[in-house]
């Protein structure tokens, strides 16, 4: 069996399976993002969340929570207020963790350089953290993360540890987290629906794609174009981007047994 043909039974088999998510849906706030990536031929996703507001309760292990041996008190998809907090820690038994995670996605790609457009597009849109992983079969996996995650503990073995005005003020951080995360899936759409046109085009005038690879000049003028017009970045995002996470996230690429 010839790659492609190998690669599209993978994404056949993998959209054909059930849904084993806790919610069993796609999240609305990502369901575009996956859609658009699976209506390509280069790409399907193989699980998503778009971000999220989570109260655990259980064991802290050097403020690690183990997801698998605690209690899910409270899970949303949107903005949080202090007053759902206080009510689901009322049936907190051991250490309750307040967190915020951003957007994960794990899209897997039919080869190596559709793994590198999107990883790029992903790391312009914010998504610092994220990494290709190719595996000995070769399968390419490009997991798209952030580092703007938030994780807080509030109680010891059900014992409160902090003042409700003190979850009040981490529910404003944790809101403010969720609100700029939304605001870089839509960049990340946006961002990708411009980088699949531009190789549609391409793949269909090859030609002018050599002459875009080899005149830096004409490259370098297109970018300077779509930052002052807006189209997929902006200066203003560039800089913001370049202040919101850390400079020294690693970028990796290592093989791994599928």
């Amino acid at each position: 069996m010839d790659r492609s043909a190998e690669f599209r039974r993978w994404k056949a088999q993998s959209l054909n399976k059930a849904d084993l998510s806790r919610k069993g849906s796609v999240d609305e706030g990502v369901a575009e993002l996956v859609q658009l990536l699976n209506a390509r031929e280069q790409y399907f996703t193989t699980s998503s969340c778009a971000g999220r507001i989570l109260l655990l309760d259980g064991n802290i292990n050097g403020f690690e929570v183990q997801k698998q041996n605690c209690c899910w008190l409270l899970v949303t998809h949107k903005p949080c207020v202090k007053d759902d907090v206080i009510v689901a820690l009322k049936k907190a038994n051991g250490d309750a963790v307040l967190k915020f995670e951003p957007l994960v996605l794990h899209v897997q790609c039919r080869q190596l350089q559709d793994a590198q457009l999107l990883h790029s597009v992903a790391i312009d849109s914010g998504f610092r953290n994220s990494g290709i992983t190719v595996g000995k079969r070769g399968k390419t996996m490009l997991a798209v993360r952030s580092t703007h995650g938030l994780e807080v503990p509030l109680s010891h073995k059900g014992k409160l540890m902090v003042t409700e005005e003190y979850i009040d003020f981490l529910l404003k951080i944790a809101n403010q987290k969720m609100e700029e995360n939304k605001k870089r899936i839509e960049r990340f759409y946006s961002c990708l629906q411009c980088a699949l046109e531009r190789e549609t085009i391409t793949d269909l005038h090859p030609k002018e794609k050599i002459i875009v690879k080899n005149n830096s000049y004409s490259h370098k003028k297109k970018r300077n174009r779509e930052k002052a017009s807006g189209k997929c970045v902006t200066e203003e995002n560039d800089k913001k981007l370049e202040s919101d996470d850390d400079p020294g996230i690693n970028v990796t690429l290592f093989p791994e047994d599928y």
